[in-house]
């Protein structure tokens, strides 16, 4: 009997789930999220495990968040996986952060061909591991043929060093008489950050209680609307993502005006 209960509610919610999916998809969805991928750590201590458990539970979030973000239809999904302050941590730590992108793309990528994703990534690539390089670029050359949501990875990203970057390529491209400094405008600049070829986001996420950026696409946010959750990341669902979603769609984006 406890079965049956148990069986009869995991199907009610599955249909309530696919219900709300169907009814966001009527409705304008963001085009561009961006999630912010905090708590793994916490998340393995309060279970008394190593902070890597935490990471790896997250690598299998990311799997769910992708195929739901997919099936909304998102057009891109930008997940923050390693910050430039990132290698502060454990050394342990940070082999472990290294060796994620092999592992889930060794086991994912072929079914985010199948899918039509595209794989892309921000940040700096000089300072990481061979390994890790090789995992990013084989998907993005794998998928590069692929038109339908960019999947999006913000790793060895800090938005502070990017923007300086930016700004040091447009005074010497002042310089050098490629550009006029008084036509550069907002547009003209963004196109010299690692996300010229995307769109601002239109949806932060940020998971586990934290009210903060953490040196993230401090840009390309000004307009982007935020949902903060209590939720760490490992525990982050497909009933939370589309409870962002149903937020989102609720709210009034002015731009500045009225």
């Amino acid at each position: 009997m406890l079965n049956k209960i148990k069986l009869w509610k995991n199907q009610s919610q599955s249909s309530t789930l696919r219900e709300r999916i169907e009814d966001i998809k009527k409705l304008p969805v963001p085009r561009h999220v961006a999630i912010i991928m905090d708590g793994n750590g916490r998340w393995a201590k309060k279970r008394a495990l190593p902070r890597i458990a935490g990471h790896h539970a997250g690598m299998k979030v990311v799997r769910k968040t992708t195929k739901l973000a997919n099936e909304l239809g998102i057009e891109a999904l930008t997940l923050y996986a390693f910050s430039t302050e990132n290698w502060k941590r454990p050394k342990n730590e940070v082999e472990y952060l290294m060796k994620l992108p092999e592992e889930f793309l060794g086991t994912f990528l072929p079914e985010l061909i199948e899918e039509n994703v595209q794989v892309k990534m921000i940040g700096y690539k000089e300072q990481l591991p061979s390994h890790t390089l090789r995992a990013i670029e084989k998907a993005m050359e794998d998928t590069k043929n692929n038109d339908g949501m960019i999947l999006n990875f913000a790793l060895n990203y800090g938005s502070r060093a990017e923007i300086l970057d930016a700004v040091k390529r447009v005074l010497n491209d002042c310089q050098e008489g490629i550009i006029d400094m008084n036509e550069l405008n907002e547009d003209s600049f963004s196109s010299y950050l690692m996300t010229s070829e995307l769109e601002d986001p239109d949806l932060l996420i940020r998971t586990s209680g934290e009210i903060r950026l953490s040196n993230f696409m401090l840009w390309q946010l000004a307009y982007t609307e935020f949902w903060f959750t209590e939720v760490l990341w490992p525990d982050f669902a497909e009933d939370h993502l589309i409870k962002a979603i149903e937020v989102f769609q609720k709210r009034q984006r002015r731009f500045g005006g009225v």
